[in-house]
């Protein structure tokens, strides 16, 4: 990289903060930053075009968690410790909705569902009987019942006759939120890089050495938000999950509206307009999906296409205008790591496919080990 002396001095000499990431976690630990310190200079890299790995690819929930997926985090973690996940996740929105605003995120307070396959009685069942117990635990967060059984009143088919209603979820527009928070970014003059990759650093004691490819500069503290591509800098602690998606052409009629979960979270849609959006399916094959590489797979396709036809629009006729997919970080515990990996380095990572609803907080307690 050939860099004139005007582009050395502006965007690479005297940096006081570099964080590598531009995404939810990034932004906001970018932000989080300059409140603390409104003179530093702060330099946030992104190896994209755009935020490389699920910020701007998710399906836009702000979400917590359904009730399969409480029971089933249940099973692998404490009561405590699921409790003080949801109230991280919702304490996340809070601090999203109030830093960029309803209007700007296009925040629509729809309510969540979740929906259970006939097939699938048993996990209905399982879910009707702790229905209770859940409330009973969220209720010092919340003040009300969560959740709620309420009749299918969309039309799905090959489901129960019933569906579990959540009136603390929302959808929000991710391509908003995301271009809300690089202008709230470039106003507190906080510079941002594309395309740059971070090949390696050292930390040096007094400052950290940063390398991009074949051009190296310094920084006093470098903060890791890179979440599914965290995992060499955590040994393993973060792993990449791919999520695929895809969205139909507007469906005339269509009286779908909300956030939609379908076995403990693994498939997920919503309403866009007139559009289905459809997401998920990686636990049909747990060990290609865990990957940093985009793209489609046809066995994750296929299913996700036979559910629009067999359960979510089995009256209509439908056609895909695109599909993607995102890379989140996941582990073997859902709770986020946050920590200082070295006397100048720290890392905010790991957010279990749950970056819409915690990224901001995580963001946010990233900038405040510094």
């Amino acid at each position: 990289m050939e860099l004139s002396y005007w582009e050395l001095k502006n965007w690479f000499t005297n940096i006081d903060y570099t964080i590598v990431g531009s995404g939810i976690v990034g932004l906001h630990t970018a932000l989080r930053l300059r409140e603390r310190f409104p003179t530093a200079k702060i330099l946030v890299l992104e190896k994209g075009m755009l935020p490389q790995g699920a910020s701007t690819k998710n399906a836009g929930f702000a979400c917590f968690g359904s009730l399969s997926e409480i029971i089933d985090d249940l099973i692998t973690h404490t009561e405590d410790d699921v409790v003080r996940l949801i109230e991280k996740r919702w304490q996340g929105l809070q601090l999203l909705r109030k830093r960029l605003g309803d209007t700007a995120i296009d925040f629509k307070p729809y309510g969540g569902y979740e929906l259970f396959l006939k097939e699938d009685e048993s996990s209905f069942s399982e879910c009707i009987s702790k229905l209770p117990f859940v409330n009973e635990i969220l209720k010092p967060l919340f003040k009300a019942d969560v959740f709620s059984k309420e009749v299918d009143r969309f039309g799905f088919e090959n489901t129960n006759e019933y569906l579990i209603f959540n009136p603390f979820e929302a959808q929000i527009d991710t391509g908003n939120m995301m271009q809300e928070l690089l202008r709230q970014a470039v106003a507190a003059n906080i510079l941002i890089l594309n395309q740059q990759t971070v090949t390696s650093y050292t930390d040096a004691g007094n400052h950290v050495e940063i390398v991009l490819n074949d051009f190296s500069f310094t920084s006093k503290k470098i903060l890791f938000a890179t979440n599914g591509f965290a995992n060499s800098l955590t040994n393993g602690a973060v792993k990449p999950a791919r999520a695929q998606v895809l969205i139909t052409e507007p469906i005339p009629n269509l009286d779908i509206k909300g956030t939609f979960h379908l076995d403990k979270g693994y498939y997920y849609f919503r309403n866009i307009g007139d559009r289905i959006l459809l997401g998920g399916g990686r636990n049909l094959d747990f060990e290609t999906e865990t990957t940093t590489e985009f793209g489609q797979t046809e066995i994750v396709q296929n299913k996700l296409e036979s559910l629009l036809r067999e359960v979510i629009l089995p009256n209509h006729n439908f056609q895909i205008a695109h599909r993607w997919s995102g890379i989140m970080g996941v582990g073997n515990s859902k709770n986020p790591v946050v920590t200082q990996l070295s006397e100048n380095v720290c890392c905010g990572v790991r957010l279990g496919g749950m970056g819409v609803a915690i990224g901001s907080l995580i963001g946010t307690e990233l900038a405040d080990l510094i």
